[in-house]
């Protein structure tokens, strides 16, 4: 049996643009994607803390260092610029492995910067 898992989180990922007009998706500074280990299109869940909005869309890389997340296309209306955003995404797990699984987690400040990291 394998079991649906957290395996990576931002918490608190502050919306810095929001593009419409963008085909779709959310875009993250890849070195933020990096340290939790999201990759390029994989499939996320966003929690907006500051509406109660929840989405399911994936991840683009935005460039390193710029501490961008950017809601594109119609995830551009789940938010706006200065929402605090939980960014997750899970793994399937063997079961047997579940116990001692660890998701990687990092927590931002207001400007995107990780300011703790759990794993």
């Amino acid at each position: 049996m394998t079991l649906t898992l957290l395996h990576a989180k931002l918490h608190h990922l502050r919306v810095t643009q929001a593009d419409l007009e963008y085909l779709g998706s959310l875009t993250i500074d890849e070195d933020l994607m990096d340290a939790v280990g999201i990759v390029t299109y994989e499939k996320i869940l966003v929690a907006n803390l500051d509406n109660g909005q929840r989405l399911e869309t994936y991840a683009i890389p935005g460039p390193r260092g710029s501490r961008i997340a950017c809601l594109n296309g119609a995830a551009a209306y789940m938010g706006k610029v200065g929402d605090r955003l939980i960014v997750m995404a899970f793994a399937q797990v063997d079961a047997k492995e579940a116990p001692t699984h660890q998701p990687k987690v990092v927590r931002l400040d207001a400007d995107n910067r990780i300011v703790a990291k759990a794993y």
